[in-house]
């Protein structure tokens, strides 16, 4: 479980402990993995933390690595870590750009590469975490949109790939959700408009998100859930 830091991460790695899974939980900040990881072992889950940034394609196998070694095997993997640096194409800070690319794009790239050999070997499950913004362009959200599309395109060829061989993929596509996402936009005119826009509508919590996930990996063997869209009742796009 990648950006398992706070937010959905946080959330989908307590809701797998709950159904009972062993959890290696997996961020930059590790003093909140830390304390993530102490209340899940409260509960009595078997946790395994590993600082990580995603866009390091080295660190991303040595997770991996370390995870099959330490807890002996992986079965699912959960990659969650994203930005969401919203903003006009039209004098954009380009900086915002290649933080988005190399997070929501080649780190998932990179780290879905290192955990194939282990899903192939135990005909395990990947959940892509991705958006609306995946599906729906809008105005102020080009280049969000553009990594999100990317995740699909490469989930939905890498599904084709690997069905047949007993590996699940999974698409989460979650609408406006109550997290720190909209904390980090760094334009201030498309951080007020995500704001306000959230503001106007019920949106969903994390724990909506983490539900999704549990159930895709939930479902038996010969049942493939490849797409969960999941929107507030309040969003029109």
């Amino acid at each position: 479980m990648t950006g398992a830091s706070s937010g959905i991460g946080a959330a989908t790695a307590q809701a797998l402990a709950a159904a009972g899974a062993t959890v290696a939980i997996a961020a930059r900040r590790a003093d909140r993995l830390a304390v993530l990881a102490d209340k899940l072992r409260a509960g009595g889950t078997t946790v395994l933390a590993v600082e990580l940034d995603v866009t390091d394609e080295e660190a991303d196998r040595a997770a991996v690595r370390r995870v099959v070694q330490e807890l002996g095997g992986l079965d699912i993997l959960v990659n969650n870590a994203g930005l969401m640096l919203l903003g006009k194409i039209v004098g954009a800070d380009t900086t915002d750009w290649t933080r988005m690319i190399n997070t929501n794009v080649l780190g998932l790239m990179f780290l879905t590469h290192a955990a194939l050999p282990h899903l192939l070997e135990r005909k395990g499950h990947l959940i892509q975490m991705s958006s609306v913004a995946g599906r729906t362009a809008r105005m102020g959200s080009g280049a969000y949109n553009a990594s999100k599309w990317a995740v699909n395109a490469f989930s939905e060829s890498l599904r084709q790939e690997v069905t047949e061989r007993g590996v699940r993929v999974t698409l989460i596509e979650p609408g406006a959700v109550d997290t720190e996402l909209r904390d980090h936009i760094t334009d201030p005119a498309a951080k007020k408009v995500a704001v306000e826009r959230a503001a106007n509508m019920r949106t969903l919590t994390s724990e909506d998100i983490a539900n999704a996930v549990v159930y895709a990996v939930s479902q038996p063997d010969h049942v493939a859930i490849n797409e969960i869209l999941v929107r507030p009742t309040d969003q029109q796009l």
